[in-house]
């Protein structure tokens, strides 16, 4: 059995997850629950769960604050949340699960069944705190593990069916297990840019952009298509190095 604490300010929100998990996952036991960050905080040091469904706003602070103030985050995670697009773009950098309220049972079910094979759970909470207000890193998943790199260490990302291939400016590869649309949300942010249905490059490391035949050269002498419709969006983007 896994032995599960509830943290959340909303009673109610606690007896739903509670039957819910009785319910749909018979084999987590919900041994606790509390109502704050501080309250949440004394009962996994108390109770030391295996895993922590963790609320994101409370009365007395965030889920952040609390996983700030336990100095042993053995326990594996998963947040719940209302609405909060922030919190969740750090949550996918981080690779930490989380579920949208009101929490569906089939995503439910989906999240435990995940949880039940991750690995590295201290890691992984480390690196949310790290990225919580701008990430810098970011926990990428292959069939064999899960790889922490530097964003700005990406020179590009290549669509492979529904893998992404990752190419690093020391050289290195990594074939992914996600798609190049869901890294195109991520990336968005941090002066990347969608260039061709199947590339995604980092614009820090552009040499060249050949206009007259649509393609770019990147630093490492690799030539990435641009299709004409990015051709107008990437040029301006250029200006305004």
């Amino acid at each position: 059995m896994i032995r599960a604490v509830i943290i959340d300010d909303i009673p109610e929100a606690i007896t739903v997850l509670t039957s819910d998990l009785e319910n749909y996952c018979v084999n987590i036991e919900v041994v606790g629950s509390a109502e704050g960050v501080v309250t949440g905080a004394k009962a996994i040091k108390e109770l030391k769960p295996d895993l922590v469904f963790l609320d994101i706003q409370m009365q007395d602070g965030t889920g952040f604050d609390l996983l700030q103030i336990l100095p042993d985050t053995q326990f594996k995670l998963i947040f719940t949340t209302a609405s909060d697009e922030f919190a969740v773009k750090a949550f996918k950098f981080s690779a930490v699960d989380y579920l949208l309220k009101p929490i569906d049972p089939d995503e439910l079910m989906d999240a435990v069944s995940k949880i039940e094979k991750q690995d590295r759970p201290a890691e992984r909470i480390e690196l949310l705190k790290e990225n919580f207000n701008q990430p810098k890193r970011i926990a990428l998943n292959t069939l064999e593990k899960i790889h922490i790199v530097n964003v700005d260490e990406i020179l590009r990302c290549e669509s492979n069916i529904n893998y992404t291939m990752f190419y690093f400016v020391d050289g290195t590869k990594l074939l992914v297990t996600k798609t190049l649309k869901e890294f195109d949300k991520l990336l968005g942010d941090h002066s990347f840019i969608r260039v061709h249905q199947s590339h995604l490059i980092n614009t820090v490391f552009i040499k060249e952009f050949i206009k007259s035949d649509g393609y770019i050269i990147m630093k490492d002498g690799t030539r990435v298509p641009v299709s004409t419709r990015k051709k107008q969006v990437l040029m301006e983007m250029i200006a305004n190095f």
